[in-house]
């Protein structure tokens, strides 16, 4: 941290922001970051009055954070706030998460609920996991979590009466997620990423993310000047994925070239303007298979679950 250098304010200067310059003391810092998010909160209306917003909160610092900060703009919005935590049954690795999740809603006065893949789908991921190596089904444990634990929020939302629900997706998280879609191709979700979905598909609870447009190491700076405890642990599943390759590619570009992940974060919300009055939206309809909304015969949920034999219609789908 930074001792010879004043904050604009006149006090001893705490943080160095690399791409602007700017220096900041730990108030200054903490009401920068705040102000940040209610900007992009306000710009593109991702809360409305009288909306119900249900939080994902993993007990991560990016989870940890966004709940803190909208717990503190609510009243402006005149917003109801729920928690829900989502137990993959990874043992080792989400017992710390969701310890956490629990203290900081109870902190924070907020109503707080877990839900779990044991309960969902019948398994844990370390179970699907291991069905998957079995039957030599060639997709990583990301990939299995990231469609499922989707689903089951999208489920409870649906169940809960939610409106919106807001996810702790940082910079970091989103130059990531745009790099992964050049490097495979895929420029049509481009047109889709952004704060929050292009339109509303009915079935479909829209997903909000207040967090876009502030750096990871921004997020645990925050959490640690509020007191929050950071949870360290790493997903055993993590190391394994493309993800993974493209965070540590970017963490060093941005170490030798400060702002290239703003660059590449704003570059995509260009394109995605340019793009999403080109690309066509497929038309929802039901899957063949559990009846959810799909844009395919048969949804992400049962094709993996069907790949691993596992049958879907003792599912116990949350939004029934």
């Amino acid at each position: 941290m930074l001792s010879s250098t004043l904050c604009r304010c006149g006090k001893e200067g705490f943080y160095l922001r690399r791409h602007s310059g700017e220096i900041l003391c730990k108030r200054c810092f903490v009401k920068s970051v705040e102000k940040i998010v209610l900007k992009t909160i306000k710009r593109d209306k991702l809360i409305i009055p009288d909306d119900q917003v249900m939080i994902a909160l993993s007990g991560g610092k990016d989870s940890v954070v966004l709940i803190h900060i909208l717990s503190k703009i609510e009243r402006s919005y005149d917003t109801a706030l729920f928690a829900i935590t989502v137990d993959e049954g990874l043992r080792g690795y989400r017992e710390e998460g969701l310890g956490l999740a629990k203290r900081v809603a109870e902190k924070l006065g907020i109503k707080h609920h877990v839900i779990t893949f044991k309960e969902a789908y019948g398994h844990s991921l370390e179970q699907i996991c291991k069905f998957a190596e079995e039957k030599g089904v060639g997709l990583l444990g990301c990939t299995f979590c990231g469609i499922l634990r989707r689903r089951l929020l999208n489920d409870a939302a649906m169940k809960m009466g939610a409106t919106k629900v807001a996810t702790g997706h940082n910079l970091d998280d989103e130059a990531q997620t745009i790099l992964i879609n050049i490097l495979r191709g895929d420029i049509s979700r481009l047109a889709r990423l952004g704060t929050k979905p292009i339109r509303l598909r009915e079935g479909f609870i829209p997903r909000v993310k207040p967090l876009r447009y502030v750096p990871e190491r921004e997020i645990a700076t925050y959490a640690y000047l509020k007191g929050y405890p950071l949870y360290e642990r790493e997903c055993p599943y993590v190391r394994a994925s493309l993800r993974d390759e493209v965070r540590d590619l970017l963490n060093n570009i941005e170490a030798r070239h400060p702002g290239t992940k703003f660059a590449i974060v704003k570059g995509a919300d260009r394109i995605s303007d340019l793009l999403k009055e080109k690309i066509e939206e497929s038309e929802v309809g039901r899957c063949s298979r559990c009846g959810a909304p799909s844009g395919r015969e048969v949804c992400r949920m049962c094709e993996v679950l069907s790949m691993l034999g596992i049958d879907g219609s003792f599912i116990n789908h949350l939004a029934e």
